[in-house]
């Protein structure tokens, strides 16, 4: 019986969601591969990372180092209306627009495509191809000054979607070889996704 009530605790708290008293330490954990929150793959010297950026995280950065409870409130029915994901995409560690293109048409074609093309090359659906159409994606242009070229993707949280054992993240080959790109990710890890104390 004592053991019994034991693993029901365990249970109970494993399925808890987290919550951290400053940015950096969320940061950290969700980094963190083993918690499920990135995901890496290399295909043909791309390298590919999907992270999942919980709601707090938008939420604080519009706070800035305010504390106030009632606008971390309002900013969390904001943004919790979606899901967010980071995806971060990179050739000899360095961003795609400074390795990919061979010249200056294969420069513009690819920039055109990173900043206006994306929702047709990205797609997240269900285990039984129901498909969550995107929101918005924001691409910051900074050409040359990161090692890496990251995309925003924004989606509608639906609850009934989120329901399902798992989403599946797809890129299409951005001209880069790789051909798709598939990354599952855990429903289970949004809907605990970890907080902020705010």
């Amino acid at each position: 019986m004592g053991i019994s009530s034991l693993l029901i605790v365990i249970l109970f708290l494993s399925c808890n969601q987290k919550t951290f008293n400053n940015e950096t330490a969320l940061l950290d954990y969700i980094k963190d591969e083993t918690n499920g929150y990135t995901q890496h793959k290399t295909i043909n010297g791309v390298d590919y990372t999907l992270t999942y950026r919980p709601t707090d995280m938008l939420v604080k950065q519009e706070l800035s180092d305010q504390t106030d409870k009632e606008q971390a409130k309002t900013l969390r029915n904001k943004y919790g209306k979606y899901i967010y994901f980071n995806l971060s995409m990179s050739m000899n560690n360095q961003e795609l627009l400074s390795v990919a293109p061979k010249n200056q048409i294969e420069f513009g074609q690819m920039v055109n495509q990173l900043a206006f093309g994306m929702n047709e090359k990205v797609h997240l659906y269900t285990q039984s191809k129901d498909t969550l159409e995107m929101a918005d994606f924001i691409y910051p242009r900074i050409y040359g000054m990161s090692r890496a070229t990251t995309i925003m993707f924004v989606y509608p949280r639906n609850k009934i979607i989120l329901n399902e054992p798992y989403l599946n993240f797809t890129i299409e080959d951005l001209g880069l070889y790789t051909g798709e790109v598939k990354f599952k990710v855990l429903t289970e890890k949004i809907q605990n996704e970890p907080r902020l104390e705010l």
